[in-house]
C-alpha cells in the first residue's frame, strides 16, 4: 500500500531499521496473533484509530479497510459505535475523516 502521509515516507527513509522492526511486529500480530480474518482486523484498526483520536492513522486504516473489502456501511456502523463510549465529538471527527477519504 502506498504511504498516505509524506511524514511516514520520510520516517521510513530516515529510520529504516526502526521501520523494518515496526513492520515485522505488525506482520507477526496480523498473521500469528489470533484467529481474526483480514476484514475484521481492518475494521478493528479503523475503530481503534478513531477511538484514540489518531486521525492520520485512521486515514491509513480506512484505505486498508477498503482494500480488505470492508463495506462502507460496516465502517459507518463501526464509527457510530464510538458515540456511547467516546462521545459524539469523537464520532464526528472520525466521520469527517471517513467522508474526506471518500472524495
Amino acid at each position: 500500500m502506498e504511504d498516505v502521509h509524506k511524514t511516514f515516507t520520510i520516517f521510513k527513509e530516515e529510520f529504516p531499521g526502526v521501520n523494518a522492526a515496526h513492520e515485522e511486529l505488525g506482520r507477526e500480530i496480523h498473521l500469528q496473533g489470533g484467529p481474526l480474518d483480514a476484514k475484521t482486523r481492518a475494521l478493528l484498526k479503523v475503530v481503534i484509530s478513531a477511538a484514540s483520536g489518531h486521525l492520520r492513522a485512521l486515514e491509513t486504516h480506512l484505505r486498508a479497510a477498503e482494500e480488505a473489502r470492508v463495506e462502507p456501511a460496516e465502517i459507518k456502523h463501526a464509527l457510530l459505535l464510538l458515540v456511547p463510549t467516546c462521545g459524539f465529538p469523537a464520532f464526528m471527527e472520525a466521520y469527517q475523516t471517513y467522508l474526506e477519504s471518500q472524495s
